[in-house]
């Protein structure tokens, strides 16, 4: 099979073009082509008047030999990828050993479990939240009435936060054994739409999420799994053998319970605080690691859609617009847009109280009056948070809590229009764009919230980006804050064989640990590090 790559053709073009592209393309008669699917297919709208559909095709003719030679010097014209996934172990039948633990019910999570089970090994899940419904009741009690359980939150239950986030299912992480198909494929059959096979930029959507997570939690249980759900981590029984190293046994829970394990994924998510607390005092190695801090960022989404694709905005083929925006300031930071969100709503995401974190979601139609995106700011740990290796999240935990003073200490965001903030003064009245967070905006001036840096970098780039997307910087544009949780303020480092430096046995993954940011990267990990769990144990 061979693959072609962009391949354009008109927005609007009949279906019957894409073969005759092929045969084009390709410079063969209609007689030698076999069969072809759509691998991929996304669009370039860099001009407004001629946006092109972008396709990557798979294609079968008659003699692929004599065309690859034909094009040996394109780089658009290869033989197809094998996208296969492959076990890397099986569990014996009468698998009598060990089974392996897994820390977290979120896309890391759910993908190292889902491959342990697939693989014969028989995980236990433990969550320290509920079950996604429950957890979708408790979500929603901070959204509508200001009522926060720590425990169950957007941060914290089945689904990790991705459940409460547009979904997207795309990433710049280098995939060569192509383990992101993997990952699709599974969701697909959790009850995802199919089109996320064959979208550049695939989405899901919250609503759909759900159902997809309690799909795959019966698909591992139906092959001999566990979950254990309201199970907080709060230690760890570590042995320390004669050589000096030490091995992980087994896990404490905050309810008294204890459950042996010597191969456990940790894949608890960045907002994890007191669990970094707690490995960091049994000696876990862990290091600072970069992220980045902001604001949301709130415009129409017609605004977009039509800086984007012009006259062609709304077009079904289109969809609601997206964009990524990069800018660095002449303080140094780097300013970008993050986990932009078409259609949608921002939304309150703290685990914490007393603090205000927002974050960005959206459904599957992506079809609410407002588009959004994190508007952040990098930051470093040796300039801007130095000390232990903890230091970033006392950093987090600084803003979060002036956020929630600012908002009026009641779980609302504070809130700035953009013109004022250019201008240096508090906002008092709204404009044109109406903010979407819930349970509320409160009109402030955001640098009560914000570091200097942060707030001179933005001021710098918000103008730039209004050169690149019109009606960007417009002074009714609504930016509330703060989004601190881009990423996980430490990384759990891990050797070769996916385990902690100095603790055998646990084998950090995902956001949390410092080893993906979004949806997929973090299943991705899942799947690397659960095969690095199942090959420790046929080796035992």
């Amino acid at each position: 099979m061979l693959r072609i790559t962009e391949l354009k053709l008109p927005l609007d073009h009949p279906a019957e073009d894409l073969p005759a592209a092929i045969l084009t393309r390709l410079d063969i008669p209609a007689t030698d082509l076999i069969d072809f699917t759509v691998a991929r297919r996304g669009n370039d709208a860099r001009r407004k008047s001629a946006i092109q559909l972008v396709y990557s095709i798979d294609v079968t003719v008659k003699d692929e030999d004599a065309v690859l030679t034909r094009f040996a010097a394109d780089s658009h014209v290869n033989r197809a990828p094998d996208t296969e996934y492959r076990f890397v172990a099986q569990a014996p039948a009468d698998y009598a050993g060990p089974r392996p633990v897994v820390i977290g019910a979120g896309p890391c999570g759910l993908l190292a479990g889902l491959i342990l089970a697939q693989m014969g090994f028989r995980p236990i899940i433990v969550d320290r939240g509920r079950v996604v419904r429950e957890r979708t009741k408790d979500t929603w009690g901070l959204w509508r009435r200001s009522v926060l359980d720590p425990e169950s939150n957007v941060q914290f239950g089945e689904g990790g936060a991705g459940t409460f986030s547009d979904g997207k299912l795309y990433s710049r992480v280098k995939d060569p054994r192509f383990l992101g198909r993997k990952v699709l494929t599974e969701f697909v059959k959790a009850g995802a739409p199919p089109e996320i096979l064959t979208d550049a930029h695939p989405h899901i959507g919250t609503f759909r999420l759900v159902t997809m997570v309690e799909s795959i939690r019966d698909t591992i249980e139906q092959l001999g799994g566990e979950y254990r759900f309201g199970h907080r981590v709060d230690d760890l029984d570590i042995e320390t053998l004669a050589d000096g190293s030490r091995r992980l046994r087994g896990l404490h829970f905050h309810n008294g319970d204890y459950l042996a394990a010597d191969h456990v994924v940790m894949a608890v998510g960045h907002s994890a605080r007191d669990t970094f607390h707690m490995l960091h005092d049994r000696g876990v190695h862990i290091e600072a690691k970069p992220f980045a801090i902001g604001v949301r960022i709130e415009h129409p989404q017609s605004w977009i859609d039509k800086a984007r694709f012009g006259d062609c905005a709304r077009h079904p083929d289109l969809g609601a617009a997206a964009y990524s925006l990069s800018h660095q300031a002449a303080n140094g930071r780097t300013v970008y847009s993050f986990c932009m969100c078409p259609g949608g709503r921002v939304v309150a995401a703290t685990s914490e109280e007393g603090r205000v974190v927002t974050n960005g979601m959206s459904q599957y139609s992506r079809a609410e009056f407002n588009a959004n995106s994190g508007l952040v700011v990098t930051i470093d740990p040796e300039r801007d948070y130095p000390g232990d290796a903890l230091a970033g999240i006392e950093f987090q935990r600084h803003w979060e809590s002036l956020a929630y003073v600012a908002g009026g200490s009641s779980y609302a965001a504070p809130g700035q229009k953009v013109g004022d903030f250019l201008a240096g003064r508090p906002s008092t009245e709204l404009g044109e764009v109406v903010p979407s967070y819930k349970p509320g905006v409160h009109l402030t001036d955001l640098s009560q919230c914000l570091p200097p840096f942060a707030i001179e970098a933005l001021r710098e780039a918000l103008p730039v980006f209004g050169r690149q997307i019109a009606n960007y910087d417009h002074p009714d544009a609504v930016m509330t804050g703060v989004e601190t949780r881009t990423s996980s303020p430490i990384r759990i480092t891990r050797g070769p064989d996916g385990q902690s430096l100095n603790l055998a046995g646990l084998y950090p993954a995902g956001e949390g640990a410092g080893y993906a940011g979004g949806i997929l990267s973090a299943a991705i990990d899942g799947i690397k590090v659960a095969e690095a769990v199942a090959k420790k144990l046929v080796e035992a």
